[in-house]
């Protein structure tokens, strides 16, 4: 071997093993730091208490997501979603619907507690932007640049903030109840609305389901509807299949193609260059 190219050889193993380190050092794919909080609020008489999350390094005013809970409470679940988004480089929070410390894993407190906004969409719409305002409120917030997503019970909030013509770029609906808009609401809603809803989820019925498409239409929106072929009501929660209850149960296929299509909305509404 000459001496060239015995150079030029030591070169690339050397130029290879430092691609190595540098690997191992900062993987591509390797989670954000970040840094969480509690944030206090309240809604009329009743104090309530957000989650938040946000890249360690965040500075100025960036793109962030609002996250609405299940119909358990603001639990472990919600907050697991938060640290997700925030690792992607979202400011996130995990607003509070129940009141601070209300969280139960027992379906019929779980019930009683969702069902006080029943037939109540003022109160769901109220409770949700008082969230809306004290995540809007966090210097590292753009107000202008904020998605609402939710999940079951938070769906259903959800699709009732773009209802309400609340401030916000977008609403994701993960396996949510579906409201039907009334006329009143048609000519407020502005928003981007994204609804990912599982094909067999036998606790909405299809008239249902026809009834929100009808109104979105008629809004002149910009929406979309994904439907998960074999997935229930549910389907993002690997601890639905333990309520043994008909028509709910997690899918991982869902699960994973309704977070990156949640990516691609919020790339497209939000995206995270400062």
């Amino acid at each position: 071997m000459t001496a060239r190219l015995t150079l030029l050889f030591s070169l690339a193993l050397h130029a290879g093993a430092v691609a190595s380190q540098d690997s191992k050092a900062a993987p591509p794919n390797a989670a954000a730091p970040i840094v969480t909080q509690a944030v206090p609020y309240s809604h009329g008489d009743v104090a309530l208490e957000g989650f938040l999350a946000a890249p360690k390094n965040a500075s100025g005013r960036g793109p962030a997501v609002l996250i609405v809970h299940e119909w358990w409470g603001c639990n472990e679940f919600a907050r697991a979603q938060t640290r997700r988004l925030a690792e992607l480089g979202y400011v996130a929070m995990a607003i509070d619907m129940y009141g601070k410390g209300v969280v139960t894993d027992d379906p019929a407190k779980a019930r009683e507690y969702s069902s006080r906004f029943k037939d109540k969409p003022d109160l769901m719409r109220g409770r949700a932007e008082a969230g809306l305002t004290a995540l809007a409120a966090d210097p590292r917030v753009d107000p202008k640049r904020i998605v609402a997503m939710g999940y079951c019970f938070g769906g259903t909030t959800v699709l009732q903030m773009a209802f309400a013509g609340q401030a916000v770029a977008g609403v994701v609906s993960f396996h949510g109840g579906l409201p039907i808009p009334t006329e009143a609401d048609l000519p407020r809603i502005h928003t981007r609305i994204l609804v990912l809803h599982g094909a067999e989820d036998s606790l909405i019925p299809d008239e249902v389901v026809h009834s929100l498409q009808a109104g979105l239409r008629k809004s002149g929106c910009d929406w979309q509807m994904i439907y998960y072929g074999r997935a229930k009501h549910s389907f993002t929660n690997p601890n639905s299949d333990q309520l043994k209850m008909k028509g709910v149960g997690y899918d991982a296929a869902a699960d994973s193609r309704s977070w990156e299509a949640l990516r691609t909305f919020l790339n497209e509404t939000i995206p995270l260059s400062r």
